[in-house]
């Protein structure tokens, strides 16, 4: 089977604790429902810096990429019929589900 990386983009974030423990948790049975599909469940990403053609790396993101999560499917529509589901998709945010190619070593 191929591997997907589904990538979280945008969103909202929770305005309260209790908020943020309820996407929380939907997102967790959402995992849950894709069973042995999930390969790399949750990926938040957090301090990103950007590094410049020049080598210089400053301290702010150029994008509205959040995380990702790895799953496998048969197809991309598979993928992209389990992506629909996601959880993350109910506070504005998008995803982006790509095949990843494994490359020759």
């Amino acid at each position: 089977m191929a591997q997907y990386i589904m990538m979280y983009l945008g969103g909202n974030p929770p305005s309260t604790p209790k908020e943020g423990m309820k996407h929380f948790s939907e997102y967790q049975k959402w995992l849950s429902s894709l069973g042995d599909a999930v390969v790399s469940p949750a990926n938040p990403f957090r301090d990103t810096h950007t590094v410049r053609p020049d080598g210089t790396a400053i301290a702010e993101s150029t994008t509205s990429m959040s995380g990702f999560s790895i799953i496998e499917a048969t197809s991309i529509e598979e993928a992209l019929k389990h992506a629909k589901t996601c959880p993350f998709l109910d506070i504005g945010g998008t995803l982006e589900v790509s095949e990843l190619v494994k490359m020759p070593t």
